[in-house]
């Protein structure tokens, strides 16, 4: 790849970060004001702005003894080196062959002389723009100036990184909570009852069949000593009250799980309700214990059911394989339920799935519209793992044959594309590449599937994938008929959360940042252009 190209691509890489941090015709808060007014006053300069680098552009944040206005990225003093990441000073602009000619020198916008820029250099070697100071007289800067100077710099950078990260932060809440919103939502439908508590035993939730059986809601003041009291909890003969051993929410807590404890639970002016239990300990992902989690379901009538048929042996078969059947379900269900409490998500998975076989109706229709829901949050925060993944899991380079990677893919791909009847075309030899084989998969299922969800609707849908050797790698690209990206966008389609407004097919914005990830943890280059004929060619290089 030459240095044109090479360059480009640094260029759209330090445009991606920027553009992450979403300062761009943003107002400045006042910390940011802040440093830009102590910058001035170390250099003891009347002026200086906060100055950012986009495409086209050079956006003045922020500035100190003038009003600071957009300017084109040609006429910046800042632009002309800052990406070498030095700081940049000269006690007198006009007399500096680098600046002399400079608009912002010879008094088309300003009279700079005395001239000290510290750049805005991420972690990831980034430069974002600059922190400027000047004067319209000549001057100069000492090196204990200069290195305050760069400190207010990477102050700066940590005002960016923390306002990013609070957005973040904020956007990952929304999605914690409308999970959680959905979980309650579910917990409160479902006709089993769910009852969890805390590690030393006290309660957390009683969910709506819970609080029904009982006839109380969850108190989580009372000592576990006194559950069979307080909830009326009796072994099978309905006589005999629950000792705390005994008590099955307690033996998860205590032993870890619980299958099929059968217990009855008796009401005030109400029937009592027979009831099989399972359940287990809750544990976090670093192993610390959490409490455990229930699931009752009711068994009264089978019960019933199961005493009228004892006297005849061919009844009482029947009644033992539903039995087994129904004790099967139910460990199914307890173990569900006990342990993806963890993960709320896949808790309302778990339930969906089985109430799906169980209901009718309306409630089917309910039922299918929470699906629908718990899919597109599953999608969602899976897209957000596999851009966590693509970011920070082990990358292991090993000489891997594309062609069999590709293969995989088309396997895994194989509803889609008979979905949408699509044309999958991939050459009989294809090279093998050095690459991580898993991230390698990752990436191309990711712009195939991408190929087929956003086709054309006027023609068949085809995807290409070819690959050209270069002097140091290779190049892979990724093309198809569909609708295209238009020239404006094809650089921010890479940025998180990023979906085209015009796009016919829904999505999340993740797919292409975790592909833009794992192209740079290989070291290469990735890049959309238009397809000859209409469509979309994204292009990939992975470096030898």
């Amino acid at each position: 790849m030459d240095l044109v190209v090479l360059d480009r691509e640094r260029e759209q890489r330090r445009l991606a970060a920027l553009h992450e941090y979403r300062l761009l015709d943003a107002p400045a808060d006042d910390e940011l004001e802040a440093v830009v007014r102590v910058a001035a006053a170390i250099a003891g300069v009347p002026t200086a702005t906060l100055n950012l680098i986009d495409e086209n552009r050079q956006c003045q944040l922020t500035t100190v003894g003038f009003d600071g206005a957009d300017s084109a990225r040609t006429d910046s003093m800042c632009a002309i080196r800052f990406q070498l990441g030095e700081f940049m000073y000269t006690p007198d602009a006009s007399q500096d062959p680098i600046y002399r000619d400079n608009p912002w020198v010879t008094g088309v916008y300003a009279g700079v002389r005395l001239y000290g820029s510290a750049p805005l250099v991420t972690p990831d070697g980034h430069a974002l723009g600059s922190l400027c100071v000047f004067d319209d007289r000549p001057g100069s800067l000492d090196d204990v100036q200069i290195a305050r100077l760069k400190d207010l710099a990477n102050v700066v950078l940590a005002l960016f990184e923390r306002r990013r990260q609070a957005r973040v932060n904020h956007e990952l809440a929304l999605i914690a909570e409308a999970r959680q919103r959905w979980t309650d939502t579910l917990l409160e439908t479902i006709d089993v009852a769910v009852v969890a508590a805390d590690q030393a035993g006290r309660l957390t939730v009683f969910n709506r069949a819970a609080r029904e059986w009982h006839g109380l809601d969850a108190d989580p003041t009372l000592d576990p000593s006194a559950f069979s009291d307080r909830y009326q909890l009796y072994a099978t003969d309905g006589v005999t009250l629950l000792k705390p051993g005994q008590i099955p929410l307690l033996r998860a807590l205590r032993e870890g799980t619980v299958e099929n404890v059968e217990m009855i639970i008796k009401r005030a002016a109400a029937p009592p309700v027979h009831v099989t239990v399972s359940g287990r300990a809750l544990i976090s992902p670093g192993g610390t214990p959490m409490g455990a989690v229930v699931a009752m379901t009711d068994v009264t009538t089978d019960r019933a059911q199961q005493r009228a048929i004892e006297a005849a042996r061919r009844e009482l078969a029947v009644a033992n394989e539903d039995l087994r059947r129904s004790n099967a379900d139910l460990t199914n269900f307890a173990g569900a339920v006990s342990h993806d409490l963890v993960t709320p998500l896949a808790t309302v998975r778990g339930y969906l799935e089985l109430l799906e076989e169980e209901v009718t109706g309306d409630q089917a229709n309910w039922v299918a519209a929470c699906s629908r829901a718990v899919t597109r949050m599953h999608d969602l925060i899976s897209s957000l793992l596999q851009y966590a993944r693509a970011g920070s899991a082990p990358i292991h380079r090993v000489p891997a044959d594309l062609g069999d990677i590709a293969g995989q893919v088309l396997a895994d791909l194989r509803a889609p594309i008979e979905a949408a009847s699509a044309e999958v075309v991939v050459p009989a030899h294809l090279p093998t590449v050095l690459c991580d084989p898993v991230l390698t998969r990752q990436l191309l299922q990711n712009l195939i599937a991408n190929s087929i969800k956003y086709r054309h609707p006027d023609r068949p849908c085809r995807v290409e994938v070819v690959a050209d050797r270069l002097p140091a790698g290779w190049e892979i690209a990724v093309a198809d008929n569909g609708v295209g990206i238009p020239p404006e966008q094809r650089r921010r389609v890479f940025d998180m959360f990023t979906r085209l407004d015009d796009a016919p097919a829904g999505g999340h914005g993740i797919g292409l940042s975790s592909c833009l990830r794992i192209v740079d943890r290989h070291g290469g280059a990735i890049r959309v252009e238009e397809n000859p004929g209409g469509g979309t060619r994204v292009i990939f290089a992975l470096p030898d």
